[in-house]
C-alpha cells in the first residue's frame, strides 16, 4: 500500500509494531493459523503434525514457496529502482543456498534427488517470481514490515501466532495485510477458506492494535491472481 493507493480511511490509526504477549497470562498453547486449518481439516492430521510429530519430507512445491518467499522478502532491501526482475532472479539460487544450510532435511532430499534436476527445479521459482512482476511493481512499494513474527496470548492463555508476509501501512494509516502463494488460486466456492489464514492475522493484529486491518490480499503468482477481501470486527 503506497501513497498511490486507494487505500483511504480518515478514521484509521497507524500500526505501531506489535506488543509482546501478556506475561502474566500463563500460556496453555500456542497455534497458528496453518496448525489451526490442519485441525478444522482433519484433528487426525493435528495430532499427527502437532502431538506426535511424525517426521514429514519436504515437498518440492513447498521448499520451492520457501525460497520465493525469501526472494520476496529480500527483494525490498534494494533500493527502489533496483527492484528489477533480473535482481529478484538472481537472489534464487542464494536463498536456496541459504535454506539447505539452514535446514538439513531439504539439503538431504535435494542429496536424495527429491526435487529432480536443480537447474530446472530453480528456473521453476524464477518463473514465479516472473509471474509476481505481472501483478505488482515492487519499485512503487515501501512495505513497513516483511517477514513479521506477530503473536498474542488470548484470555484463555491460548497463545496465537503467525508470520505475516508482507504489512503496508498507507499514509492514513490503513493497513494492508499480504501473503504470497505459490500454488494455484481457488474457485469461488473455496475462497474462503483459504482468507482462513488471513483472517487469523487480522484477528491477531486487531487484539495488538485495537484496529481491524483495512484489507487482506493474497497473491497467487502461479495463476497470476489477486484475491482481496475486507474484514470487519465480526470477521
Amino acid at each position: 500500500m503506497t501513497a498511490t493507493d486507494s487505500c483511504t480511511d480518515p478514521g484509521s490509526e497507524p500500526c505501531a509494531a506489535p506488543s509482546a504477549a501478556d506475561p502474566a497470562v500463563p500460556p496453555v498453547g500456542s497455534l497458528s493459523p496453518s496448525r489451526a486449518a490442519d485441525f478444522m481439516t482433519c484433528p487426525l492430521l493435528y495430532r499427527f503434525r502437532c502431538i506426535d510429530r511424525l517426521p514429514e519430507r519436504p515437498s518440492p512445491e513447498a521448499v520451492r514457496g520457501t525460497v520465493v518467499h525469501t526472494v520476496l522478502e529480500r527483494l525490498f532491501d534494494l533500493p527502489p529502482q533496483q527492484r528489477t526482475l533480473t535482481a529478484a532472479q538472481a537472489l534464487v539460487a542464494p536463498a536456496w543456498t541459504d535454506l539447505c544450510e539452514a535446514q538439513p532435511a531439504v539439503a538431504a532430499a535435494a542429496a536424495d534427488g527429491v526435487f529432480g534436476d536443480q537447474a530446472s527445479w530453480l528456473a521453476g521459482a524464477e518463473a514465479l517470481l516472473e509471474r509476481y512482476f505481472d501483478l505488482e511493481d515492487p519499485r512503487r512499494l515501501q512495505p513497513a514490515e516483511r517477514e513479521l513474527a506477530v503473536e498474542v496470548v488470548l484470555d484463555s492463555g491460548l497463545r496465537l501466532r503467525g508470520v505475516v508476509d508482507r504489512l503496508d501501512v498507507a499514509p492514513n494509516g490503513a493497513v494492508r495485510v499480504v501473503d504470497y502463494k505459490t500454488g494455484s488460486a481457488p474457485a469461488e466456492a473455496f475462497e474462503g477458506r483459504a482468507l482462513f489464514q488471513m483472517k487469523f492475522y487480522a484477528l491477531v493484529l486487531w487484539r495488538l492494535h485495537g484496529t481491524v486491518p483495512r484489507l487482506l490480499q493474497l497473491v497467487y503468482l502461479r495463476d497470476r491472481e489477486i484475491l482481496r477481501y475486507v474484514p470487519d470486527e465480526a470477521d
